[in-house]
């Protein structure tokens, strides 16, 4: 995954410090980006398993199941969605029309990309983790 949070790019939030959880990164967010994570979590939540995780990973909201599976955050002009390289490339068809980097999706901060895309995307991760824990 390529930091966003490094150099001149900067998850967009207010207050200090790391957040502690999903919801405090959330409360920091300005409208309309925090509108748009919420339903980015929301797709993430329901394609991931019971046993999947929230945390906060390089200062932004991930999903954790048998590693981390996801990240997400906003950012001054876009919002990204991290889903690593590979997947990436294994959805880079769907992807066309999204601004993309190696492992980022980036988005309008007023317009997530479609749930169903982002639960493919999601599952993909899901199934890597789960055959990296079967080696």
């Amino acid at each position: 995954m390529r930091n966003e949070n490094r150099g001149h790019r900067k998850a967009v939030t207010k207050g200090s410090g790391t957040p502690k959880t999903i919801d405090e990164y959330l409360a920091r967010v300005p409208e309309p980006a925090r509108s748009t994570l919420r339903k980015v979590r929301a797709a993430v939540r329901s394609a991931v398993p019971p046993q999947a995780t929230e945390t906060i990973s390089y200062r932004i909201p991930a999903f954790r199941y048998k590693g981390v599976l996801v990240w997400f955050a906003a950012f001054s002009g876009h919002c990204s969605f991290f889903p690593t390289a590979s997947v990436i490339r294994m959805f880079n068809e769907e992807l066309k029309g999204f601004s993309t980097s190696k492992g980022t999706i980036r988005f309008p901060i007023d317009k997530p990309p479609p749930i169903g895309l982002i639960k493919k995307l999601v599952k993909a991760r899901v199934a890597q983790n789960e055959d990296k824990k079967r080696r």
